[in-house]
């Protein structure tokens, strides 16, 4: 059954252009996953389930009367809604004499086809990598036609009933575009639960418990997201005009303040970002690792409020700068990335922690391909309380089990046997959020991570930088008025924090627990809260068990374990010649710390003190000393120890080889007797001589030239070939040896001096920092 025939006379065709524009210029959250219609719910979207009374069940016909335009447009919906299709506004034709709609075409969402985006509008102009949508559009010709009468009243004219696809089943229906519909009962009941700071997710739960199936709640979680969107765009109106003001007047105050909108400023309703001179000097010294962290407007807090926070040199949660996020696009997460990457003068960290959030990732695979990208095992374990909830509440158990899958695992084939085990266990085989994060597994379970550094020192506990840097001062009820000054009070207490610990650190000395060289090296390079852990590894070791099991060319493997637990060992790789050590727990990779097991092994081969490699000055108390200096020169106070205990591997190695090769025939042992003999006579003969090499005589005797200094006529210097005797070129070697060694041991020594002045410095720089904050304190408490 065909269309009438379109008579153009005093009437104009419109056609509803909505799903065939280039949405990706207008982002749109919600993609549905039955229908790609991307129409936003609004003005030409279908309403509630419109059905006449006593006639549930009625199916349209030709000449089927209707009050009005929106009584079809309803009654279309309920009866697609039953049948399990989608519905659209497509085509509509007005009246040439006073413009009134005079027809209206209702169609199936699966109508015609997406229009072709290769086209050359500028899309790929805007340098925005667009994802491939999936097409959903089949060319579906079901529809419903109705054309207004002389009376006033619609009727239909044309009614298509075939599909040519598959229907969506009753029980999944609730997802289609235009049956999601947040009523006005609805909000109500979000706008509650959203001031009292509860998230989307728990508000569709209570929502779930409340009418009792998701069929029956009339609208998705992202709806329930999208909604809680523009309900905080409304309640911050002109409000942001407030941060704004703020924002413009620090950075008139201080041009190295920096801050960036998104989009209109006048009209205040664009994401913002923002880092204080300090947050952007502080990254320099701590931008190895970031937290983003978006609880503060998905948990319990009302503003959409998402900081950028690091640790510092104690362990502490330090700040890389803000963002108000009132749009959570894909988007504005990559528009609001590069701005912070722009405010740390493009210098992107080694890793990065996040919400397990699609668009978050999608966005960091993009501003940051080379930065190693984690969700917040927290976070996920939070999301398990509420997609497994009907599973916690049978099984007490397996809450408790899946943490020690996640935390206690040693090894990938351990993690996995464990997970499957725990799936099979609990019949979860078809559960999709377990599916989901299990394929994402990578990305959050610290067996995979503890090759990368994240500044953590324990798995198994919560990081004291997420979800804590505004503890205390942003809560539900927290306008952006209140902000402003609550975002100051924040500021000045984590740096009177920062402060009274650099004033523990160099006012309190380390209470050392052994007599080895090495803890008090690093109490005096340590700061008081990274000496202390420090110092746990060390006392640690004295429980442990080192066993050399293999010999390599340039070391050894030990096996490290607890005196009686052999079956919870570790094998630490240890290269002499280098002082380098790799353990199979990676603590050092994962959190810039030694673990027990390498320390083991040090004291094992008597390693007296710690190799300056293995102390990161991001943990010592000069982490944010501005003198820069070559490794090795800020580490001459423990060098010739280090050196020396170098040469002692060195030696003992290369002797063990020796011996294990020297004694397999009674001829071999005697002939290694004989040579040990004739080098413990060379070595005696060096050490009566000073230590200095005679083979150096070799270059004399061999060339039998000596490059001297001869007087001219004019009194002036010159250098020459001078012929001396075998004895003359001895002596003369040896004297300007030990000028050479003499001007060695001065350099050393002014070198060292120098590095300590330079450090008497710094100290001095810190300690009148803290009595300027302490004459600050004293101040505000007389005032």
């Amino acid at each position: 059954m065909g269309f009438e025939p379109l008579s153009l006379g005093n009437e104009v065709v419109e056609f509803d252009m909505i799903g065939l524009v280039d949405i990706d210029h207008h982002p749109v959250d919600d993609i549905d996953i039955f229908d790609d219609s991307l129409a936003v719910v609004g003005s030409n979207s279908i309403g509630l389930p419109y059905i006449i009374e006593g006639e549930s069940n009625l199916e349209p016909y030709e000449g089927m009367e209707f009050e009005s335009e929106e009584a079809a447009k309803a009654f279309y919906n309920s009866y697609a809604r039953r049948i399990g299709f989608s519905t659209r506004v497509s085509m509509s034709r007005r009246s040439r004499r006073d413009g009134a709609i005079i027809q209206r075409s209702f169609v199936c969402a699966k109508e015609g086809f997406r229009m072709d985006k290769n086209d050359k509008r500028g899309n790929e102009c805007d340098g925005r990598v667009k994802r491939p949508r999936a097409e959903t559009r089949a060319g579906c010709k079901a529809m419903l036609v109705v054309k207004i009468q002389g009376s006033g009243g619609w009727v239909v004219s044309c009614f298509v009933k075939e599909h040519n696809h598959e229907l969506v089943p009753p029980d999944k229906v609730h997802c289609l575009r235009s049956h999601r519909h947040v009523s006005g009962t609805a909000k109500s009941f979000v706008d509650t639960l959203q001031g009292a700071g509860i998230g989307p997710s728990g508000i569709m739960s209570a929502l779930i418990k409340e009418y009792g199936d998701i069929s029956k709640v009339g609208f998705t979680e992202r709806d329930c997201r999208n909604y809680m969107r523009s309900s905080r765009q409304r309640t911050l109106g002109g409000d942001t005009q407030v941060l704004l003001n703020y924002l413009k007047d620090r950075q008139v105050k201080d041009p190295a303040f920096f801050y960036a909108v998104q989009g209109d400023q006048e009209k205040c309703m664009s994401n913002i970002f923002w880092a204080d001179p300090k947050a952007r000097s502080d990254y320099t010294y701590f931008g190895d690792t970031v937290t983003f962290d978006t609880t503060y407007r998905s948990n319990r807090y009302r503003l959409p409020f998402a900081p950028f926070t690091g640790v510092n040199h104690h362990g502490q949660p330090v700040l890389f700068g803000c963002a108000l996020l009132i749009n959570e696009s894909e988007v504005s997460f990559l528009w609001l990335f590069k701005t912070w990457l722009m405010a740390m003068s493009g210098l992107p960290p080694v890793s990065i922690t996040t919400d397990h959030d699609r668009v978050i990732r999608l966005a960091i695979t993009q501003v940051f391909p080379e930065t190693r990208h984690r969700f917040c095992k927290w976070h996920i374990f939070k999301e398990c309380q509420e997609k497994l909830s009907h599973v916690l509440s049978e099984h007490s158990t397996f809450e408790a089990e899946l943490h020690k899958c996640v935390n206690l695992t040693e090894s990938i084939e351990e993690f996995e046997s464990c997970w499957f085990s725990l799936i099979e266990k609990y019949d979860l085989r078809e559960d999709e959020w377990l599916q989901g994060i299990y394929a994402d597994r990578r990305q959050w379970v610290p067996i995979y991570l503890r090759d990368t550094f994240f500044a953590e020192m324990s798995i198994t506990q919560r990081s004291d930088t997420m979800n804590s840097y505004f503890d205390g001062y942003i809560n539900a009820s927290t306008t952006l008025q209140l902000f402003v000054r609550q975002y100051e009070k924040a500021l000045e207490s984590r740096y009177e924090k920062e402060m009274k610990a650099d004033y523990d650190t160099i006012k309190t000395a380390p209470i050392l627990k052994t007599p080895s060289p090495m803890e008090k090296q690093a109490g005096e390079r340590y700061t008081r809260k990274l000496f202390m852990k420090f110092q746990e590894e060390l006392v640690e070791t004295l429980t442990f068990l080192a066993t050399k099991v293999e010999d390599e060319e340039a070391g050894y493997i030990y096996q490290v374990a607890k005196f009686g637990e052999s079956h919870k060992a570790y094998l630490v790789r240890f290269d002499v010649h280098e002082m380098k050590a790799f353990c199979s727990c990676q603590m050092f990779e994962f959190s810039g710390l030694l673990c027990g097991h390498i320390l083991t092994v040090f004291r094992v081969t008597n390693g007296l003190t710690l190799p300056s490699h293995y102390v990161l000055k991001r943990w010592t108390r000069n982490a944010k000393s501005d003198v820069i200096l070559e490794e090795h020169v800020s580490n001459l106070l423990n060098r010739s120890q280090e050196l020396l205990t170098v040469r002692y591997n060195n030696l003992r190695h290369e002797a063990l080889k020796y011996v294990d090769e020297g004694v397999q025939t009674v001829e071999i042992y005697n002939v290694a007797i004989a040579a040990l003999h004739e080098a413990a006579n060379k070595v005696a003969h060096e050490n009566k001589n000073g230590g200095r090499l005679v083979s150096l005589n070799k270059i004399g005797r061999d060339n039998d030239l000596h490059w001297g200094c001869q007087a001219n006529t004019n009194g002036d210097h010159k250098w020459g070939v001078e012929t001396l005797s075998p004895d003359d070129q001895d002596k003369k070697i040896k004297k300007l040896s030990r000028q050479l060694e003499r001007a060695q041991r001065k350099c050393e020594v002014y070198r060292t001096h120098l590095f300590l002045v330079l450090k008497d410095i710094e100290e001095q720089k810190l300690q009148l920092s803290v009595k300027v904050q302490d004459i600050r304190i004293e101040m505000k408490e007389n005032y």
